[in-house]
């Protein structure tokens, strides 16, 4: 009971933090519950200097609770959807894919930026926005402060999308299919992506966001791909020929396999699937309200404007991807 009692207070803080962001997101969802929270984090943090009463169940929240969010988030996949979009979709999000991470590390050298912050942006415009770098970043130790960041910079690209995506569809005589296929591998967020989808058509928004769904699987091969570049580069550092195995597979994944594994055969009803998914976002929103009571506003100003280019080129570099792929295999 002690050990609970000494993490206590920074968690009602979160708790507290989390309902307010919670429900502007819902009040406001081209915005989303995440940047509120990671919003009034800082500014919780620039207005008030909590000591280590409140920063262990500060610090519990952003790690912990975040990897429970992780796990959670398996209830609401279907690995059966991959089979139901067909081969023409995992073509183009598997170029979408290699687009993102290695213009993200290109452009990252170029920049000569921190490897983890490009390695979030890179996440957050290929995979799945805020759920993909809140499942990164654990994996590979990242700062606070480029969580917030690459959060932050995927949402401005986002914005931009659900405004110039429907207009450009358009403008492309697009067809529902071949539209809902490229704001599912392009744009960021699951809301945003929603967002965009219909802005276009029902059918269009359906489509997208089956696929969007389906892009969010990829967070299993990546974050285990990212586990092993953290090891090997920790191992590097310390010149140490010791590398340990188990540490690529980080256990938070492991269940979130096994959540998606139960939810695709059926062993999981409906709707406790939609609640368990509710219940993932909410800790989600919490655990991002922690890394922004944790998050010094002068760190992320001391990274300047280069990761926000790097991202707007990523982002770039994938919308372009999505629709060279579609045109070359004849989906447009």
């Amino acid at each position: 009971m002690s050990r609970l009692y000494k993490f206590l207070p920074g968690l009602i803080i979160c708790f507290f933090t989390a309902i307010f962001s919670f429900y502007l997101g819902e009040k406001i969802p081209l915005v989303g519950g995440a940047i509120f929270a990671l919003m009034f984090g800082i500014l919780l943090n620039l207005i008030f200097h909590f000591d280590d009463k409140y920063l262990k169940g500060i610090s519990f929240t952003s790690k912990k609770v975040l990897k429970f969010s992780i796990v959670l988030l398996g209830f609401g996949l279907n690995i059966k959807q991959v089979l139901e979009v067909g081969k023409i979709s995992l073509i183009v999000m598997i170029f979408t894919l290699s687009a993102a991470f290695g213009f993200g590390w290109l452009f990252g050298k170029l920049f000569d930026m921190n490897w983890k912050l490009s390695s979030l942006i890179s996440a957050g415009t290929g995979v799945c926005g805020g759920s993909a770098i809140a499942a990164l970043s654990p994996v590979i130790e990242a700062e606070d402060s480029d969580v917030t960041y690459a959060m932050s910079a995927t949402f401005i690209f986002d914005i931009v999308m659900i405004l110039l995506f429907p207009i450009m569809g358009k403008m492309l005589s697009m067809s529902d299919l071949s539209y809902g296929l490229w704001a599912g591998t392009a744009v960021n967020d699951t809301s945003s992506v929603v967002a965009a989808g219909y802005a276009f058509s029902d059918k269009a928004g359906e489509f997208a966001t089956i696929v969007k769904l389906t892009r969010t699987l990829s967070i299993i091969p990546i974050t285990i791909i990212f586990s092993y570049i953290n090891q090997k580069k920790k191992s590097q550092e310390s010149r140490s020929s010791s590398f340990n195995i188990k540490k690529i597979f980080p256990y938070f994944i492991i269940f979130f396999i096994l959540a998606a594994i139960f939810n695709s055969i059926g062993f999981v009803s409906t709707d406790l699937s939609v609640n368990l998914v509710k219940v993932s976002k909410f800790l989600m929103i919490m655990a991002l309200s922690a890394i922004g009571l944790k998050t010094n506003f002068r760190d992320i100003k001391k990274s300047g404007f280069k990761p926000m280019i790097h991202g707007f080129i990523v982002s770039i570099a994938v919308v372009i991807v999505s629709l060279g792929v579609q045109f070359f295999i004849g989906q447009i």
